[in-house]
């Protein structure tokens, strides 16, 4: 395998024409290479694992994409050009080994190409992407047609590499990550911090400032440097042809005078005393009108005027997944940052801080268990302007897994510094759930990983934009939830998610939810109480409406009669009609739940049922329509109400007789008892199964000998056999692996088929 020291790459590269491939191609830096060897005319060929947008966009342009590495995509190649993310083991490196083909790293086609125009390299450990894009746009807008290479796709440019054969610059951001610094022989070179970083590559700090030595030693013009930052300000001081830049009163420029508007920065910029102007720099964050000051010095010395320069950085615009907005309303602003080092963790969680929103939502996503491991303690400290901080799994970026790190690392170094609102998520695909059901109106919630933490957040912006709309049709008196645990909304305490939580306080928004989701066929569930439901753990995909509250927990007596919004607890209509003096609804205190899910499943305690006591329902149908039936209009069985399988009701009224009060009172009390004697008071859905024809069904469970036995954190009551209690921190899963086996026991011993009056609902985890 020859090396690129053996080859003219420069010539090669830019006079010659050859076939190239390209060795993980869909990464953001190999994409670069292959959009300038395209244009500079190669035929151009690559392999990855998988296809991206990026390379669909290269396939029109003329890629040749194969997916995988397979040696014979590559066997008619001239040179193969690979990154430090691929193997020594990879197939087409090992054939053009054993050819004797030439293969040369990304950096050095890079290095290569840059040599024959004037090369502007912009390196440091944190905001290379944005600076090396703001300096392209800049000489772009100065009419010099600069070529350039930037780590992101950038809007405003167009693509994130471009060859201009009509330009003499050639900007580029430099990768430090794998030592490739020393390939690069640029003519300007802009230097904006230098810290512990890449540790998985690098010892120490030390080997680290002798690599940004090296590439200032082979800097042939002007040094640009960051005077705040005391490592590259000592390595870059004492060389000649330097300009500094920063804040601080030393530096050659220096910007002064900022203020941070929202999303945008103005600072008034000095050249050695000599008030230069003011800039507007149309991107927010303190740390990017450090990175502006140097680029302000860079073009200035080059000859631009600043009035040209300052015209350009008004009108910049961010690299993709830098403080990138998402998602923007009234109420929520979602924003995506590639940040994922401590430093710049803390500077992007100051920027979202000075947009002075209500919070700072964070979720964050670590990069590499090297890095995760060595810098975990500075991890630590930098999320203090975030009010909450949701931490998931470290991406691995090929990586060998470390024993003991993940993101639970993070999160206890988090906690440690002092931080009480800090959570670990391990399961990646819950994390939007996490933050979707903290938010509140005013939060900025923000993904940050230098991973695909943004996929999350995309979920989440996509969510949003159906949760407004549900918040829209309910109203401010209603209530709109993104991922609300139903566990909380269950009698048995068990249950994921509701994708969207609706409450509706009347039944206009009630129609009017059911005739949205009919139009954006959103699947819709609704829920009262949640006794005698189980909700698997995967939660309800949907709309799940409660209706509660405002006309729907109203209760009101006329005569023998009581309306009752389907919202109101039984129990509570049993006390109503107690205070004016009607009896035969005693019933109803022994009823856990709501008058919606008493009509559902025609519900009874002491011998009664719901539909005994029924005068007439009032519902809506599948498109919203309302309408009243009276009882003996309605098909009624145990257990069993089907009108309610595809309608909605909305209210109900009952009929009594008058009793007196002692009656009363004296049934009411009987309720109790008979529920504080025979039902258990952990926490439970009701009855499980329907009575079989033979038994009841919690004597069947008894003499099956089932009593008290458990799976989990669910266990069959001591207390009454046909209830499953959960102990504290059951999962659905476990209940409905108890639930089988007490069906499995008494199909084999005694040939009943026991069938369920719980309802389940629901996905799996």
């Amino acid at each position: 395998m020859k090396h690129a020291s053996e080859l003219d790459l420069p010539k090669l590269l830019t006079r010659e024409h050859h076939k190239i491939h390209l060795i993980g191609v869909a990464g953001s830096g190999m994409s670069g290479i292959a959009a300038l060897l395209l244009e500079l005319g190669h035929e151009v060929s690559g392999s990855d694992k998988a296809s991206t947008v990026e390379t669909d966009r290269l396939q029109r342009l003329g890629l040749r994409f194969h997916q995988n590495h397979h040696a014979d995509d590559a066997s008619d190649a001239d040179l193969i050009v690979f990154s430090s993310a691929i193997t020594i083991n990879n197939p087409i490196l090992l054939s053009a080994r054993d050819f004797g083909k030439p293969a040369v790293r990304r950096a050095e086609v890079l290095a290569a190409i840059m040599r024959t125009k004037r090369a502007i390299l912009i390196a440091g450990m944190h905001g290379k992407t944005t600076t090396s894009a703001m300096t392209a746009h800049v000489l772009r807008e100065a009419g010099l047609h600069p070529s350039h290479y930037v780590g992101a796709e950038i809007p405003i440019l167009g693509s994130n590499a471009h060859w201009d054969p009509l330009g003499e610059y050639f900007v580029a951001e430099g990768d430090e990550s794998d030592g490739t610094l020393r390939c690069f022989q640029p003519r300007h070179a802009l230097i904006l911090n230098i810290e512990e970083e890449h540790l998985d590559f690098y010892v120490d700090l030390a080997a680290i400032e002798k690599a940004f030595a090296q590439l200032i030693e082979q800097t042939t013009g002007m040094l640009f440097y960051s005077v705040d930052d005391a490592n590259t300000a000592q390595l870059c001081a004492q060389r000649k042809g330097t300009v500094s830049y920063g804040f601080s009163e030393n530096a050659d420029y220096r910007g002064t005078d900022i203020e941070l508007r929202d999303f945008a920065s103005v600072f008034c910029v000095y050249l050695r005393g000599q008030q230069l102007g003011e800039a507007v720099l149309n991107v927010p964050g303190r740390h990017n009108v450090q990175n502006a000051i140097g680029v302000i010095a860079l073009a200035n010395e080059l000859g631009i005027p600043f009035e040209k320069i300052a015209a350009s950085l008004r009108k910049f615009e961010h690299a993709r997944r830098r403080f990138e907005i998402k998602y923007a309303s009234d109420r929520f602003l979602l924003v995506d940052d590639y940040a994922h080092h401590p430093s710049e963790i803390r500077a992007t969680l100051e920027t979202a801080r000075s947009t002075r929103r209500k919070r700072v939502l964070a979720m964050f996503q670590p990069h590499r268990f090297s890095r995760t491991k060595a810098l975990c303690h500075k991890f630590g400290g930098a999320f203090d302007h975030a009010d909450r901080v949701v931490v998931t799994d470290v991406y691995a970026a090929s990586e060998t897994p470390i024993p003991g790190i993940s993101g639970q690392t993070i999160a206890d170094e988090i906690a440690r510094h002092g931080h009480r609102g800090v959570s670990y998520q391990p399961r990646f695909e819950w994390v939007h759930r996490d933050i979707g059901n903290m938010l509140d109106s005013g939060d900025l919630i923000l993904s940050m990983g230098a991973g695909n933490i943004h996929e999350q957040l995309s979920i989440l912006a996509a969510d949003l934009v159906i949760a407004e709309k549900l918040k829209t049709i309910v109203g401010e008196e209603g209530d709109v939830r993104l991922y609300e645990p139903l566990s909380k909304h269950t009698t048995l305490r068990v249950g994921g998610p509701a994708q969207f939580w609706v409450e509706p306080r009347n039944e206009h928004a009630f129609a009017e939810l059911i005739r949205s989701c009919r139009s954006e066929n959103l699947p819709l569930f609704v829920i009262g109480r949640g006794s005698n439901l189980l909700v698997r753990d995967g939660g309800i995909r949907g709309v799940v409406v409660h209706p509660h509250g405002g006309d729907f927990d109203k209760i009101a007596v006329d005569s023998n009669e009581i309306s009752a919004g389907v919202g109101a607890k039984l129990k509570e209509v049993a006390y109503a009609a107690k205070a004016a003096g009607i009896g035969g609804l005693e019933w109803m205190e022994g009823i856990p739940g709501v008058v919606g899910g008493g009509l559902r499943m025609n519900a009874g305690a002491m011998g009664a049922q719901t539909f005994e006591n029924v005068v007439r329902v009032s519902y809506l149908d599948a498109e919203g329509n309302p309408h009243t039936k009276t009882r003996d209009a309605l098909e009624v069985y145990y257990r069993s109400f089907p009108l309610l399988e595809n309608n909605f009701a909305v209210s109900a009224v009952f009929r009594g007789q008058p009793a007196p009060a002692e009656q009363i009172a004296r049934k009411l009390h009987a309720s109790q008892e008979k529920r504080r004697t025979s039902q258990p008071m952990a926490k439970s859905a009701g009855c499980i199964f329907k009575n079989p024809q033979s038994c009841s069904a919690g004597q069947l469970v008894e003499e099956l000998g089932l009593k008290n036995s458990g799976i989990g954190k669910a266990r069959v009551s001591e207390v009454h056999g046909n209830f499953i209690v959960n102990d504290g921190g059951a999962t659905a899963a476990e209940m409905l692996e108890l639930i089988e086996k007490i069906k499995t026991v008494a199909r084999v011993q005694r040939g009943i088929e026991l069938e369920t009056e719980v309802q389940i609902v629901g996905e799996p985890a």
